[in-house]
């Protein structure tokens, strides 16, 4: 299928053949009619691609302040890499779209094969969105008429929050497609509306569809004041997109004593107190769609807000612009300036940056869909040098973290990377094309049956991690799972079933710390130890934003479970020696969601291991800090660039370019593929490593020590056991 992305480095639209999405649960697939185009938005995101790289920084200033504290602590390579990866990253285009429903994903209530539809969904031939963000089309609304339903969410989001009353003096400034949608609404609810925009055409556009009055230019603060008789405007809804703090300051002068402002767009916010001060001013930015949107349990989940107690919810405005393209409170048809058919995008989008009449820019789509597939064939194949046995391998996952890491170090080890699978379709195919893949996909069984394939790598959410390696063991490929191996005792036991039903097929966890030189220098020096060995590792975590799906248990497992598993298992590789007991506190209050916790571990031959995995750090601090104490030396590892030694004869002085072990872990696992051999880490290492960190979990929420019982894991569930 066809689909519309933005180059972030160029700013080039290209209209790609992208794998179909399949549908998911609390989704919907939605065949497109039509999309609008929003200008405000898509319009700054095409000239910020087309942007050279300072107009980028100066565009993104806090990007930069992030990009300037990853050089101090991780170097300028690593840096350099992380930055262009994500300007390589396409951008898929688009939220305002229509179009008749293909499938019902489980869990979805309410919609059946065949609805028209308005959804959140991006220029693509075929989309798959949150049921959530989808409505039923009311039969007097046509499709153009109702592609314009999201934004006129969006309008009417920042309306409620302004919460106008009948008879009030509004102002808007900007009309562009919000400014214009947020005139006829505040109109519908009996309000005088003062339309403010530098484009006489646009103004005279908001005159005919009920502005009382308008203002092009001139003194648009003193056209306020005639409007409200010389008291100020109740409120102002700011539509406009400027870099300048001056509007603000305007729509400030222009407001009554307690008057109301609401930010729909993007403008300079360096408030000055004096405007707020003297009249008591209220100010508040719109967040979108309204309530529910950005929420995963809303989005993704399908968890609807009950409507007692929130009203308007991002579907339910959805529902209420359509209800007012049905009864003719909302007119767009002025407001529809160019059509485009979805393969002519580069024109659109060229229309929007350069034509100033441009205003509501619509795409159309095939009415009759052509046949789709989940798998898109790419071209410029790497293949294997001829006569070569290198695994071929097949990539489920294409988030950062596979595109800049996996898939790299894959390639420089000679793997021949056959298919990468994501959901979205997008990610898969950048991917692939990167790395020379000969096709991209949205169902990942394609990678599972295809009998050339004999490795998976998998790099999903972490709540998939178990189901994913027991489905490829069972098909007979060789597993490397990034961490965690599983988030939960019974995802452990499904895991340890599958590999002793496939003896033979390889199972390796992510554990890249453990074949970083640094640590690997470390074991060494600590092999001909006859003491126990006294271990600190300290992580500064930072934070994560709340609602995002590592924080999440049922999906991420927690930071611990999905993160804390790496030093876990880094403090087992160097000691050497099993953990027998894990202990672990928690910090409470102020920010602490379970991700600052201190985890104490004992070992078979009386080494002591305290990891200290917290998340209240600044980003300019190290990351990660490594002590070994053993027979009065000490050996340090510091944010794996450099590596110290105390008092230890013989210890080399390491230093170098930060590396944490990816591509030798990579290697090695190829290499064991290709020429046979026993695991590089064992597989009750592993299961080990993974029961520990469940274990750290359980520690601190039950304030307990816990103890690992003696493995093999053949039964997860009798490997804990609690002690007072």
């Amino acid at each position: 299928m066809k689909q519309i992305l933005q180059h972030l480095r160029s700013g080039e639209i290209e209209l790609a053949e992208v794998p179909c999405p399949l549908v998911r649960p609390n989704h919907l697939l939605v065949h497109t009619a039509v999309s609008l185009i929003s200008p405000g938005t898509e319009r700054m995101l095409v000239e910020f691609g087309q942007a050279s790289l300072l107009g980028k920084a100066r565009a993104q200033p806090e990007r930069v302040k992030q990009v300037l504290a990853k050089l101090r602590t991780d170097g300028v390579m690593p840096t350099l890499e992380a930055v262009f990866s994500r300007l390589d990253e396409p951008l898929p285009l688009g939220y305002c779209n229509v179009g008749h429903v293909l499938e019902v994903g489980p869990g979805v209530e309410g919609f059946v094969i065949g609805d028209r539809v308005a959804c959140n969904g991006a220029h693509a031939e075929v989309v798959c969105v949150p049921a959530t963000l989808a409505a039923h089309i009311p039969d007097g609304v046509d499709d153009d008429a109702a592609s314009f339903t999201v934004l006129g969410a969006v309008a009417l989001n920042g309306i409620r929050l302004l919460e106008p009353t009948f008879g009030e003096s509004v102002a808007v400034i900007g009309l562009g497609l919000l400014g214009m949608l947020a005139t006829q609404l505040l109109r519908a609810h009996g309000c005088r509306v003062i339309g403010i925009d530098v484009n006489p055409v646009r103004c005279e556009i908001a005159r005919t569809l009920g502005c009382e009055a308008v203002a092009a230019g001139g003194d648009p603060i003193g056209a306020a004041r005639e409007l409200s008789r010389g008291l100020g405007v109740d409120a102002v809804l700011i539509a406009a997109s400027a870099q300048t703090d001056a509007i603000v300051h305007q729509a400030a002068q222009m407001s009554r004593k307690r008057g109301r402002i609401v930010l729909l767009g993007v403008v300079g916010l360096n408030l000055q107190r004096a405007d707020f001060y003297e009249k008591e001013l209220s100010f508040q930015v719109a967040c979108s769609y309204g309530p529910g949107r950005y929420d995963p349990q809303y989005e993704a989940g399908g968890r609807d807000y009950p409507l007692p107690f929130v009203r308007w919810t991002a579907a339910r405005n959805f529902d209420a612009v359509l209800a007012a393209l049905a009864r003719g409170a909302l007119n767009v048809r002025p407001l529809i300036t160019q059509r485009y058919a979805q393969r002519d995008a580069p024109a659109a989008y060229d229309a929007i940056v350069k034509d100033a009449s441009a205003l509501g820019v619509l795409l159309s789509y095939p009415s009759t869909l052509a046949p789709t597939s989940p798998v898109v064939r790419l071209p410029h194949v790497k293949t294997a040098p001829a006569g070569a046995s290198r695994p071929v391998v097949g990539v489920i996952g294409a988030g950062n973290f596979a595109r800049r890491v996996l898939l790299p170090a894959i390639a420089a080890a000679g793997g021949v990377v056959r298919s990468v699978a994501s959901a979205g379709g997008v990610t898969s195919l950048h991917a692939g094309r990167a790395i020379g893949a000969s096709e991209a996909t949205t169902d990942y069984h394609t990678i599972l049956e295809a009998p050339d394939i004999n490795a998976v790598f998998i790099a999903t959410r972490h709540d998939t991690h178990a189901r994913l390696v027991d489905e490829a063991l069972a098909a007979g490929k060789h597993v490397f799972v990034e961490k965690p191996l599983a988030i939960d005792l019974g995802g452990l036991d499904v895991i340890s079933r599958a590999q002793a039903a496939h003896p033979h097929l390889h199972v390796m966890v992510g554990f890249n710390r453990r074949f970083a030189p640094h640590a690997v220098t470390a074991r060494r020096l600590l092999s001909g130890r006859a003491e126990p060995v006294a271990l600190r590792l300290m992580v500064n975590a930072g934070q994560v934003p709340a609602g995002h799906w590592t924080n999440d248990a049922a999906v991420g497992g927690g930071r611990i479970i999905g993160e804390g598993c790496h030093f876990i298992d880094l403090a087992l590789f160097l000691i050497g020696s099993p953990i027998t007991a894990v202990q672990a506190i928690e910090m409470h209050g102020g920010s602490a969601r379970g991700d600052s916790v201190s985890i104490g571990l004992t070992f078979a031959d009386g080494s002591i291991a305290t990891i200290l995995y917290w998340a209240n750090g600044p980003s300019s601090y190290p990351k990660e800090r490594v002590e070994i104490f053993s027979g009065g030396r000490v050996l340090a590892i510091e944010n794996w660039r450099a590596l110290r030694a105390f008092e230890w004869p013989g210890a080399p002085r390491m230093r170098m370019r930060q590396d944490k072990g990816h591509r030798a872990q990579i290697a090695q696992f190829i290499d064991r593929i290709a020429a046979g051999g026993p695991p590089l880490i064992p597989f009750d290492e592993l299961y080990l490593g993974a029961a520990a960190s469940i274990a750290a979990v359980r520690s601190a929420r039950e304030r307990t020590v816990v103890r690992l019982e003696t493995m093999p894991a053949a039964s997860a569930a009798a490997s804990l056991a609690s002690v007072d």
